[in-house]
């Protein structure tokens, strides 16, 4: 008989009280080293806890439910006396399965409207505690339904598909409020229900769990933080001039500077200069941060993720450069860890690749401020005696009213720009 080893849940960043969605393995498995054996559900993303070691499951000492933080104790194994487990890795997060396709008994489309009396935080928070797998919350939340209201009929306490048809006839029998109450206390006139099929051929996709997370997020806070967004206009001629020389040296490895490490430099400076920037509103106090982490946009075929470089004040352009290479590749391939999306003071979003002449982005509660860089383009500018050709990037900055005021912003943006423009700045 081997040794007994207990696994222990590795490092899951912040979070605490992460429930378990979904046990992987059952007692007598024989399971190897990094092999999932649970899933768990925090509200940014489904983790998949791997064994730190080869061996057979004797012993699950938390169930499917149960709330876990780094650290607990979630199985005992018995491997090979010869062997030495390695340090425990942390879970990596895993695609979230799409939901399937509705049931033939699913309610037709009008009853969406029915059921999105649940709100934000109900449908991402009470629901966690629900029993029920994660393709079965990919379609209770494709449809607005709070999972800790639904009657399970499954094997031990399991919610099934047919629950939540089930539960939404059962709403569709109720009458509806005449109007739908937010978190926020506002109250607004629900979204009236189309049947869109009425009009042409249609066809359904549901968001993926990047998607849900951050639009409830963004709705969250496009609503409770007052935003006013300021504008401005950076000549970047010179720099891209000095980015497209040190891109042409050879350098082991090879990093390319792009103009968001520049914006992000630009950034963590100006958040030195402009600490109030830098700084979340907690109730009635002001917390001031003594770092400077900056988060950058990535898109992915998920959706949207914010990535964090930190101290990005005391990093040089070419280290910001290459972690924001990893970082986004981590991104697109759906590996980034809680860690890597935690403890941002600020954020950067630039549609430069992409076009437009500028936006107003949406603030990344608890921040108080974002940065916006739209496409550059080619203009006349007068120089004093002449017109001369500049490059020039439109950029914008979206700030909560709440922390600080238009004169603040207007500083701070033309901070950002004046580095830019010159970025022998950074030195002073």
């Amino acid at each position: 008989m081997g040794a007994r080893k207990t696994i222990e849940l590795p490092d899951i960043g912040d979070y605490k009280d992460v429930p378990v969605v979904e046990i992987l393995v059952s007692l007598g498995d024989a399971v190897g080293a990094d092999q999932p054996i649970m899933t768990l559900e925090s509200d940014k993303a489904t983790l998949e806890v791997p064994a730190p070691f080869a061996g057979r499951i004797v012993e699950l000492l938390v169930e499917v439910g149960s709330k876990v933080s780094t650290g607990l104790a979630v199985a005992i194994m018995e491997v090979e006396e010869a062997q030495a487990p390695p340090a425990p890795t942390a879970p990596s997060a895993a695609p979230v399965p799409a939901p399937a396709p509705p049931a033939a008994a699913a309610p037709p489309e009008p009853a969406k409207a029915a059921i999105v009396g649940a709100r934000p935080d109900e449908v991402h928070g009470q629901s966690r505690a629900a029993h029920a797998t994660p393709s079965v919350r990919g379609y209770a939340r494709e449809l607005g339904v709070d999972l800790s209201r639904v009657s399970a009929s499954g094997p031990k306490g399991r919610i099934l598909r047919e629950d939540i048809q089930g539960f939404v006839k059962n709403r569709l029998s109720a009458p509806e409020s005449a109007s739908a109450q937010t978190s926020s206390g506002l109250s607004l006139p629900a979204m009236p229900a189309i049947d869109f099929s009425k009009y042409g051929e249609i066809e359904r996709e549901p968001l993926s769990r990047i998607q849900q997370i951050s639009g409830a997020n963004l709705h969250r806070n496009w609503l409770t933080i007052p935003h006013v967004t300021n504008f401005d206009n950076a000549d970047v001629t010179d720099l891209e001039a000095f980015r497209l020389a040190i891109n042409a040296e050879k350098r082991n490895p090879p990093v390319k500077l792009t103009m968001v490490a520049f914006l992000l430099k630009a950034s963590a400076l100006a958040l030195a200069a402009f600490p109030r920037f830098n700084s979340s509103l907690d109730g009635a106090h002001l917390v001031k941060k003594k770092y400077v982490h900056v988060g950058f946009a990535v898109d992915t075929p998920k959706g949207l993720m914010v990535p964090v470089i930190r101290d990005c004040d005391r990093k040089g352009l070419l280290q910001i450069a290459d972690e924001m290479a990893t970082l986004s590749e981590k991104a697109r391939q759906g590996k980034l860890a809680p860690s890597d999306m935690e403890g941002g003071s600020f954020s950067v979003s630039s549609l430069g690749g992409i076009g437009g002449a500028g936006f107003t982005p949406i603030i990344n509660a608890p921040e108080v401020a974002i940065l916006g860089a739209a496409r550059s383009q080619m203009q006349a500018v007068w120089n004093g005696s002449a017109f001369e050709p500049r490059l020039i990037t439109p950029i914008s900055l979206s700030w909560d009213h709440r922390v600080v005021d238009g004169v603040a912003a207007a500083r701070f943006l033309g901070h950002v720009a004046g580095l830019l423009g010159d970025f022998r700045r950074a030195l002073l």
